[in-house]
């Protein structure tokens, strides 16, 4: 379980949120919501231990995350984002291959075969198993995304914090990865990613949260948090929810 108490976040001398107080619990899947700037990306890195708290602590499993050493960290959090990388010599499975360095010694690397499953079982989870021997430098931006996916997922950390994982995605495989991620927290994985596209936050995420005015708006059931006067102070225009004949909610500016 992850754990916020009295949180308070800076960057570049400004509060981007205060006073959170949140629990995520194991097996859940969590869409962070807000407008551009508003503090989603940061607050992952601060849940990753990559960005200093200014204020409060934040636990996984009870123990606070500043505390953890780097090999902890990285067989407990796999934080995936789209930033590019100089490593467009290596080929596709390299790439994910590097999601297995926390289970290797630093003068230790030669594969094993749980470094091969996991490698085989990221690719096919994806759908970039084809692909494993070209080139990372001649991916399109959105098999890029797929790739850092898949490195997250050779990771095998209990934690995957995602960063706009259905950015440069064509709606059927921005929906095909959505439902892959449900797919591991119901498997028993904690998901949290940040996401841009209200509607498919709702439709996918267990719960969400939505960030805004220095502070969490709201942290529940997508019903309860994609409400009119919720949606107006996160993005300063009105907006509505309606849930459809089918059961889901969508959401349009009116």
């Amino acid at each position: 379980m992850i754990a916020a108490r009295n949180v308070r976040i800076d960057i570049g001398g400004r509060t981007l949120l205060r006073d959170v107080d949140a629990a995520i619990d194991s097996g859940a899947f969590v869409g962070v919501l807000g407008a551009n700037g508003v503090g989603k990306t940061t607050l992952l890195r601060a849940i990753d231990g990559r960005h200093p708290l200014a204020a409060g602590t934040l636990t996984l499993d009870d123990r606070a995350v500043a505390s953890f050493d780097s090999t902890t960290r990285a067989r407990s959090i796999a934080l995936v984002t789209s930033d590019d990388s100089p490593i467009d010599n290596l080929s596709v499975r390299e790439v994910v291959a590097t999601g297995r360095y926390p289970f290797h010694r630093w003068w230790q690397w030669s594969a094993t075969p749980a470094d091969d499953a996991a490698i085989d079982a990221a690719l096919q989870a994806v759908g970039m198993h084809a692909f494993a021997q070209r080139s990372f430098a001649t991916l399109s931006s959105g098999e890029r995304q797929r790739i850092w996916l898949a490195l997250g997922l050779a990771q095998e950390a209990p934690l995957l914090l995602l960063d706009e994982p259905t950015s440069h995605l064509d709606v059927r495989v921005a929906h095909d990865i959505l439902r892959l991620l449900r797919q591991q927290a119901r498997a028993g994985k904690t998901v949290v990613c940040a996401i841009h596209d209200l509607n498919e936050a709702a439709a996918f995420a267990d719960r969400l949260m939505l960030l805004g005015d220095e502070r969490v708006i709201a942290f529940d059931i997508p019903e309860r948090v994609l409400t009119t006067a919720n949606l107006e102070i996160a993005y300063g225009i009105e907006m509505e929810a309606i849930r459809t004949a089918s059961g889901s909610i969508r959401v349009f500016a009116v």
